[in-house]
Order: C-alpha cells, then sequence, then structure tokens
C-alpha cells in the first residue's frame, strides 16, 4: 500500500498515511484506522498534530480530525465538507491553516475562513511569521506558484500576498532552511529563493 507521510506524534507514536488508512505503531505493534473507525478517507496525503493534542487528516477526499476517541469531518460554516486537502499546518497563533480544490482556508477554532483562491499544495510558516504555499492558482491548474502571505495582514480578511515565481510545473515540496532561505521542488528540479534571487539547482551535479 502507498505510504505517504510519516509522522510522530507527542506520545511517541508513529503514524503512516497511505492509500488505505491510518496505521499507528506504538513500538510493538500497528493499529490501523479506517473509514470502519470513523475515518472521513481512507486515500491520506498527510498527518498533522496540533498544540492541544488533535490530530489532523488530510485526504483525497474529505479532511478530518482526531481527538483520541472520535474522527470528525471538517466541514465549512455552510455545513459543507471540504475535499482534496493535500497539507495542514498550525500556525504560531494556534491557527489551522489547509488548502482544497477552492483555495487557501484558516480555521480559528471556531469558523473556517478562506484566505484565498489560490491552492496549496504545500504549506509552512518561516520564522518572521509569514506562510508560504506551493499550489496551482487556477482552478484548471496549469499555472503554479510560490507565494508568500505577509505575516502583518496574515489575519485580514485579504492578506497581502506576493507571488515569487509562476509557471507550468508542479511546485511542491517546501521547506525553510536555517538561514531563513526558502527551498521548494517541482517536476523539473530543486530551487532556492533567498528573499532575492532564484538559484535552479536541477542541473547540479550532472556531467
Amino acid at each position: 500500500n502507498r505510504v505517504g507521510k510519516i509522522f510522530e506524534d507527542k506520545a511517541g507514536y508513529i503514524w503512516f498515511a497511505t492509500g488505505g488508512g491510518a496505521s499507528r505503531f506504538d513500538g510493538k505493534s500497528f493499529r490501523n484506522f479506517t473509514t470502519k473507525e470513523g475515518l472521513s478517507n481512507n486515500d491520506l496525503t498527510t498527518i498533522m498534530e496540533d498544540k492541544t493534542g488533535k490530530l489532523w487528516f488530510g485526504t483525497r477526499g474529505e479532511p478530518c480530525f482526531y481527538d483520541g476517541k472520535t474522527f470528525t469531518t471538517l466541514k465549512n460554516d455552510s455545513g459543507n465538507a471540504f475535499n482534496n486537502v493535500w497539507s495542514i499546518m498550525e500556525d504560531h497563533k494556534g491557527n489551522i491553516w489547509f488548502g482544497d480544490v477552492d483555495g487557501l482556508w484558516r480555521y480559528d477554532g471556531m469558523s473556517y475562513t478562506k484566505v484565498s483562491e489560490r491552492g496549496a499544495y504545500a504549506i509552512i510558516q518561516d520564522k518572521k511569521g509569514n506562510i508560504w504555499t506551493t499550489g496551482a492558482i487556477n482552478p484548471n491548474g496549469q499555472v503554479w506558484a510560490l507565494s508568500r502571505y505577509d505575516q502583518k495582514s496574515l489575519y485580514d480578511k485579504k492578506p497581502n500576498v506576493t507571488e515569487i515565481i509562476s509557471g507550468p510545473p508542479a511546485l511542491l515540496g517546501l521547506m525553510e532552511a536555517s538561514d531563513g532561505s526558502i527551498w521548494f521542488g517541482s517536476g523539473n528540479g530543486v530551487y532556492r529563493y533567498d528573499g532575492k534571487t532564484i538559484t535552479d539547482f536541477k542541473n547540479e551535479g550532472q556531467e
């Protein structure tokens, strides 16, 4: 079975996001969680634990969270479930951010706010508090971008967003290095953005 993200929770359990549900290893044995146990969808994309101990599961269908006893499907304020969530992140203030097929969302524990029409395959928050995403910026997915949401306006109705780079190749993996530079990957290679310049490493190491 396909294994996506591997995650260790605060209790020391190792979780595996698979195409057939979630699998938890306690050091001796595995316990599997599927729709039979209440998981919203068996095809998982990511797992994230928030400060309160809830586990959030992104799926190719409806995402959900697990409080240690029951699973709850994420539904927006109109009662409709979200769909196809690839990345979930908790910011420094405890808000949950995730992208689905309709855009980027923020959950403050009470309600969901649609932050942007831009999707988010990956989401990180840098040391300065800015939020970065990679993802499709239009419904047909033909244009993907690396985007930065300014920390000063994160909680405004429409945060200021800067498009660092965009193009047809899917921009996927995303991380901040210890020096503050942003690294991201695509179908064509790996790149580094130092705040001014993007360096393309796709041909590095090739003769």
